[in-house]
């Protein structure tokens, strides 16, 4: 039987690379537009905070109300979640370019989609809260809601890691369904034949042939062979 290997894959090609670059791009701009209107949405879902106007241009905070920041960055928190999800489930789709730069394409996107999320959400939850600049004493004023601390943009970007870690886990190709067994190019190699089938064995095992060329042929009777103990007949008469 001939022994079959698989010759080197190719170094890097220039046409792949920038292949890959592009759809990152692509997919980048995409999560960060997506991003974008989603910190619409949040703005709309997170609830404000009421106060109660005590003093001039100061107020504090009904009972029960200073729970609605919590819930605001909840609800930022969640739709974070759901776009890391979604986007790199939806970015893995692409399996021509799925590499490493695919990947950085979708932690970029995700990262600078969380931080536009949050200044576009709050700027929209500003123009659907305003508050006056002097309220009057005893009155309600809604506060807009607004997302505390920068750790909650990383949500995003680091759910989108774990489920394209997770895809690529799940995957049961060695290049992902991209066809390039390098990162950044080189193809699936033809596999190269090294031995073929004329060089067969020269050993033989009893009555069967090993080699590819040994031609079968007419066998001579084997003779059986004596019974221990037993005497060649040496033909004389007793």
């Amino acid at each position: 039987m001939a022994t079959t290997l698989t010759a080197e894959p190719g170094g890097l090609r220039v046409d792949v690379l920038m292949r890959e670059v592009r759809a990152a791009a692509v997919v980048c701009t995409a999560l960060v537009a997506v991003s974008a209107l989603a910190g619409v949405v949040w703005a709309f879902l997170a609830p404000t905070e009421q106060l109660l106007v005590v003093e001039t241009d100061r107020g504090t905070a009904l009972t029960g109300e200073s729970m609605h920041r919590f819930d605001a960055l909840a609800i930022f928190v969640l739709i974070g979640i759901v776009l890391g999800v979604l986007g790199t489930a939806a970015a893995w789709r692409w399996r021509r370019v799925r590499g490493p730069v695919l990947l950085s394409g979708i932690l970029l996107g995700s990262l600078g989609g969380a931080f536009l999320m949050k200044v576009v959400g709050e700027a929209v939850a500003e123009q659907l809260h305003t508050r006056p600049q002097h309220p009057a004493l005893h009155s309600i004023v809604d506060f807009a809601p607004a997302v505390e601390g920068w750790a909650a943009l990383i949500a995003q970007p680091l759910v989108a890691a774990m489920v394209a870690l997770l895809l690529t886990a799940l995957s049961t190709s060695d290049d992902l369904g991209s066809g390039q067994l390098l990162p950044f190019g080189g193809g699936r190699p033809d596999p190269a034949v090294l031995a073929g089938p004329q060089y067969g064995s020269a050993i033989t095992y009893g009555p069967y042939p090993g080699g590819a060329q040994q031609v079968m042929g007419t066998r001579e009777p084997m003779a059986p062979f004596d019974a221990p103990g037993s005497l060649p007949d040496s033909g004389a008469t007793r």
